[in-house]
């Protein structure tokens, strides 16, 4: 998994019930683009992630250009 600042993590609900969510990616700590990210989230707090399996990168310049 390797990302950008600026590309958006998006988590995926792992139960019924608990909706995805989708945060920006404003830190990347790994080397060369790979985990562990910090994230802003739309309700503006931050935090640490080391995404697992339930998570993918949504590239920037990708984001809303579906069905191009």
């Amino acid at each position: 998994m390797n990302a950008r600042i600026g590309d958006l993590l998006h988590v995926h609900g792992r139960n019924v019930g608990n909706p995805d969510q989708l945060g920006e990616i404003v830190e990347i700590r790994g080397e060369a683009g790979g985990p562990p990210y910090v994230v802003r989230f739309p309700d503006g707090r931050e935090t640490l992630v080391f995404p697992g399996p339930d998570c993918v990168i949504e590239p920037r310049e990708t984001v809303g250009h579906a069905g191009r």
